[in-house]
């Protein structure tokens, strides 16, 4: 399987890991952020694409009026099915979805949100395209993007961590991907190619990733993400061994009881 093919396998083990230990370790703060940006406009339909498990469509569901409707859709069958078991506070329509082929009318949504999905589309200005077609005249696309991986402590710590372990070939899938489309520019000219003539408002929020023990970060990143894939393309008997090394070195770092790191994104919101 090709490198970018394997970046975009959350299936296993993986959905589990990821909505317990990486959901509340970097996603709730900015699932909160987006949630709450939207609960100020008035809605009818809202659009979520790569919601993953879901931690932004249960803020959602929880914050917006009850008469709001929301999709929430994602291209990996194992992650949509994990969110939809796990639940919301009220209905969600749930959809397997191609962010850049969207399986819905023209003009069907007031807002479109997406939470860290953006950077794993092949085609991100085919994608805006998909975006514009699907929202209403003046709707919003509301979305954020991680910032540097060196602004993000401990996937930065990770990073180090695993190049030391397979010096070789180190893996990078989060400096790669997640955190592979933090140019505010970049991002501008890709909207402006998928159709958005007006200017975004672009704002770095910063906030702080906390955990009990450093094994907890160890864990989200080396096993909850597909730098798990890349880990064992490597070699799949030493997944424990750098699970274990990416836990001395947060704990070098942050210390050995609770860590705390600072989080940095960009939330992009156009008309």
């Amino acid at each position: 399987m090709s490198q970018s093919a394997l970046d975009k396998v959350f299936a296993g083990s993986i959905p589990k890991l990821y909505d317990d230990h990486l959901v509340p370790l970097i996603f709730e703060p900015y699932a909160k952020d987006l949630a709450a940006r939207l609960a100020s406009r008035k809605l009818g339909r809202v659009l979520e694409v790569a919601a993953g498990t879901g931690a932004v469509t249960r803020h959602l569901a929880a914050r917006l009026p009850a008469d709001v409707a929301i999709v929430a859709t994602d291209l990996n069958p194992p992650m949509l099915e994990f969110a939809a078991a796990r639940g919301t506070a009220r209905p969600v329509e749930w959809r397997q979805a191609d962010a850049m082929q969207l399986p819905f009318p023209d003009q069907s949504f007031d807002a479109l949100v997406c939470q860290f999905g953006v950077m794993f589309f092949p085609d991100r200005a085919k994608a805006f395209a998909e975006a514009r077609r699907v929202l209403k005249q003046g709707g919003l696309l509301l979305f954020n993007a991680w910032d540097r991986i060196e602004e993000n402590d401990f996937a930065h710590v990770v990073l180090d961590s695993l190049a030391t372990t397979f010096p070789d070939d180190p893996p990078r899938f989060m400096a790669r991907t997640p955190h592979g489309y933090h140019d505010v520019d970049t991002i501008r000219r890709d909207l402006r190619a998928g159709g958005f003539s007006g200017a975004p408002v672009v704002e770095t929020v910063a906030a702080r990733s906390v955990a009990d023990t450093a094994r907890i970060p160890a864990v989200a990143y080396c096993q909850g993400t597909p730098w798990r894939n890349e880990i064992e393309a490597r070699d799949k008997a030493r997944l424990v061994e750098a699970t274990d090394r990416a836990e001395a070195a947060i704990a070098e770092r942050f210390g050995r009881g609770r860590v705390d790191g600072k989080i940095q994104a960009h939330v992009i919101a156009v008309e």
